[in-house]
C-alpha cells in the first residue's frame, strides 16, 4: 500500500467527544488510511450532516426514505461505494474516491451511521449493498447492463431474496422455486421470502430458487424484475429499522426469461456464500458504528444531566458505565479494522473459501452485535426516562435499542455465527492434522 507524509492530515477531526470516533480521527497514527480516506470521510460527514440528519425521524416514521437522497447521494460521487470496491468504473464512470479500497467502504459505513438509524442504513445500503454484487461479479453481460447503472444512480432499485417463512440461515433449504415451462425459454417462479430489506421498494430482485434437486446443489440466483405478473410485496411491521422496508414477498407463476438467470443454473449457493462474508463485515461495521453512537450520546449527555447536585458523569457508576462502553467499543473497532486489511489484500475469489476469514468474520459479527446491545442498554440506563420516549434528547437511543434484534440475527444470527466459527475451526485444524502426517 502507498505510504504518504501523514503530516499533510488534519491530526484530528470531528467534534471530538471523547471515543464518539474512531482513534484515527482524535488523531492517533494508523498504518491503514491515507490522505484519500482523510478526504473521503471529510466527503461523506458533509451530506450526511447536510441531507440525512435532519430528517432522520421523519423518515423513520414514515418507513420510507425519499427516492430523490439516492439521486442526490450519486450526484454528490457516493451511491457507487454501495457496492464496495472496485468502483464500478464500466457503469458510472471514474469519479469515485482515489483507490477505493475497503477501508473506503469502512469509512462510508461510519459515516452515514452518525445519523444514528439502523433503519436508514439499511434502506440507502441494505438492497442494493447484497442484491446488486452477486449480479455484477457473475451476471452476464445482458443482467449487468440491464440494471447496473440504473441501480448505480439511484434511478431503480434491487433487493436480495433469500430468506423464506420455513429458512433463514438455513439456505440450503429453501423451498421457492423456478421451474423451466414446456417451452425452455422461461422458468416460472413460485413461493415465498420474507425479511426482504428494501423488498417493497425495489425495481429488481436477486432471488434464491430451487432449480435442481434438493440442498446445496440444486439452488440458482435468478433476476425478477417488479412488472413482471404474479409478484406481491407486503411491508412488514416490525419492531425497528422501518424505513429500510422489509417486506413479505409472494411469487406466484411468475414467469421469467431464462436469460435472467445470474451466472449458472444450480450454482446459486456458491454466489451466495460469495457475498456472505462482505455482508456480514458489513453488518459488523454498522453495529460498532451504532454502539459508538451510544457510547457518545451517552458521554455528552452525562456531562449535561445533574442528578443529586453534580452532574452524572461524576458519579462512579455512571463512569463504570461509560467505561464499560468504551473497552468493547474500542476492542470491537480494532479488530474490525484488522479484518478490513485482510479483505484489502485478500484476493475477493478467495474470501468465501479461506476459512480462518470465515471464522473469524463470523465471531467477529457476534462480538460486534453483543457490543451493541450492551452499549444500547447502558446509553438506555444514563439517559433514564428519556431514552423511553420517541424524539427529544433520548430519539437516537431509543431508537438503536429498537434495532438491536436487526442486527444480532439477520446476515446468520448470533448463535449460527458461532457454530460456524467452530465448524470452520474444526475442518481448518482436520486440514493440520492431515498435513502432518
Amino acid at each position: 500500500m502507498a505510504t504518504e507524509d501523514h503530516e499533510e492530515f488534519p491530526k484530528e477531526f470531528g467534534e471530538l467527544v471523547p471515543w464518539g470516533d474512531p482513534a484515527w480521527y482524535r488523531g492517533y497514527n494508523s498504518p491503514y488510511y491515507r490522505k484519500t480516506h482523510h478526504d473521503w470521510r471529510m466527503k461523506v460527514r458533509a451530506f450526511v450532516e447536510s441531507e440525512i440528519e435532519g430528517n432522520v425521524r421523519k423518515w423513520d416514521e414514515e418507513k420510507k426514505v425519499p427516492k430523490e437522497i439516492y439521486k442526490k447521494m450519486y450526484r454528490a460521487g457516493l451511491l457507487p461505494a454501495i457496492v464496495g470496491s472496485p468502483w464500478p468504473t464500466d457503469f458510472v464512470g471514474e469519479g469515485g474516491p482515489q483507490d477505493f479500497d475497503a477501508f473506503h467502504s469502512l469509512i462510508f459505513i461510519e459515516e452515514l451511521g452518525r445519523c444514528g438509524s439502523g433503519g436508514v442504513l439499511w434502506a440507502l445500503m441494505g438492497g442494493m449493498g447484497i442484491g446488486l454484487p452477486p449480479v455484477l461479479h457473475f451476471g452476464s453481460e445482458y443482467l449487468q447492463q440491464k440494471v447496473a447503472r440504473d441501480c448505480l444512480t439511484g434511478e431503480k432499485f434491487i433487493c436480495l431474496a433469500i430468506s423464506e417463512p420455513y429458512a433463514g440461515s438455513d439456505v440450503a433449504n429453501i423451498r421457492t422455486t423456478a421451474t423451466k415451462d414446456p417451452s425452455g425459454d422461461f422458468y416460472i417462479v413460485n413461493g415465498e421470502k420474507k425479511w426482504i430489506t428494501n423488498g417493497v421498494f425495489a425495481d429488481y430482485f436477486t432471488v434464491a430458487a430451487r432449480t435442481g434437486g434438493p440442498g446445496i446443489g440444486g439452488i440458482s440466483l435468478i433476476l425478477l424484475e417488479k412488472t413482471m405478473p404474479g409478484i406481491e410485496c407486503v411491508q412488514m411491521d416490525c419492531m425497528g429499522v422501518w424505513p429500510s422496508g422489509t417486506t413479505y414477498i409472494t411469487f406466484d407463476n411468475v414467469k421469467v426469461p431464462k436469460e435472467n438467470i445470474i451466472g449458472m443454473e444450480n450454482a446459486g449457493f456458491m454466489y451466495i456464500m460469495y457475498n456472505f462474508n462482505y455482508e456480514r463485515w458489513g453488518i459488523i461495521a454498522q453495529a460498532t458504528k451504532l454502539a459508538r453512537v451510544c457510547l457518545e450520546e451517552a458521554f455528552k449527555y452525562a456531562n449535561k444531566r445533574r442528578t443529586f447536585g453534580k452532574k452524572l458523569v461524576e458519579h462512579g457508576m455512571i463512569k463504570w458505565k461509560l467505561a464499560e462502553m468504551a473497552r468493547q467499543v474500542e476492542s470491537t473497532h480494532a479488530h474490525l479494522e484488522f479484518i478490513t486489511h485482510q479483505l484489502n489484500t485478500i484476493p475477493r475469489e478467495e474470501h468465501f473459501t479461506h476459512l480462518d476469514l470465515i471464522m473469524d468474520i463470523s465471531l467477529l459479527k457476534v462480538q460486534a452485535t453483543k457490543t451493541f446491545e450492551f452499549c444500547a442498554r447502558e446509553a438506555a440506563q444514563i439517559f433514564g426516562g428519556s431514552s423511553y420516549v420517541r424524539g427529544g434528547q433520548g430519539e437516537k437511543v431509543e431508537r438503536l435499542y429498537r434495532e438491536v434484534r436487526a442486527f444480532a440475527i439477520p446476515g446468520g444470527s448470533e448463535e449460527i455465527m458461532l457454530d460456524l466459527a467452530v465448524k470452520m475451526a474444526q475442518k481448518k485444524y482436520g486440514q493440520v492434522l492431515k498435513s502432518r502426517l
